[in-house]
């Protein structure tokens, strides 16, 4: 029988990142993320001590941290995007990786939405990219209609968001990912005019979201949105002082359209 979808869980593993010219970075981290079924937020908010929903606590989600960020809720946020590309979930399942505030504090480079039809099936999914200047784009890719449950989700567009300080904008990101299941993989590989540039992969393992597992998290995991954000600064310092070059940077974030395959 097939796992229930839309379960919020938790995801317990690594996250690697590998550049590949013009000289070989690499790092590893291990890290968790959550898996939150946007139906659920309510009832996560009074099941779980803590977590809130909107609110403060040692771990929340909030509506402002996503989408366009102005307090606007999430679901109508998404619809909305989905709408321009011509996708209508019709009331359908959506959830999304990420990472939660932690004592308030929360900053993810990259939240993945799961959009599904109300039929179940699979029907787009939105990378929302954020960087480390305070702003944030989101790229929509539907589903092909052949793609079968069980298979790895192959997708692709072009780089329209500045993001690394050393990576220029003639770019395209290539998505391998498998819907989180009893296990989260997430490959993504960028390519520049000059062939493959940088890997960046995700992978866990599924377990429960309780309270306990929460408060276990935080003592396996101390402040660990502080340390995305010391991360990402400490190696891009190493990459500096191996020679990379700054980009670079567009006087404002490209307008470029979300595109759809």
């Amino acid at each position: 029988m097939q796992e229930r979808k839309g379960a919020s869980c938790l995801y317990f593993g690594r996250v690697m990142h590998k550049r590949l010219r013009p000289f070989s970075h690499r790092f590893t981290y291990r890290t968790f993320a959550m898996l939150i079924d946007l139906d659920e937020l309510p009832q996560l908010h009074r099941r779980l001590r803590f977590f809130s929903y909107n609110g403060s606590n040692i771990f929340s989600f909030s509506d402002r941290d996503h989408g366009a960020r102005d307090g606007t809720p999430v679901r109508v946020w998404l619809d909305r995007k989905l709408a321009e590309q011509g996708v209508d979930l019709e009331g359908g399942q959506v959830q999304v990786l990420c990472m939660p505030r932690i004592l308030g504090y929360v900053f993810n480079p990259l939240s993945i939405w799961f959009c599904r039809h109300r039929d179940g099936s699979l029907k787009a999914v939105i990378y929302e990219v954020r960087n480390t200047f305070g702003e944030h784009h989101s790229y929509v890719e539907a589903v092909d209609e052949d793609w079968s449950e069980g298979n790895a989700l192959i997708q692709s567009c072009d780089k329209a968001f500045y993001v690394s300080p050393f990576i220029g904008m003639k770019a395209r990101y290539n998505f391998r990912i498998k819907p989180p299941g009893k296990a989260l993989s997430v490959v993504i590989r960028q390519q520049v005019p000059e062939g493959e540039l940088l890997v960046a992969t995700q992978n866990g393992k599924r377990s429960k979201l309780t309270s306990l597992a929460l408060l276990s998290t935080l003592l396996r995991y101390p402040l660990m949105t502080f340390k995305v954000t010391g991360a990402i600064h400490w190696e891009a310092l190493r990459l500096w002082i191996k020679g990379a070059r700054f980009q670079q940077r567009p006087d404002r974030p490209s307008k470029a359209p979300a595109r759809v395959n």
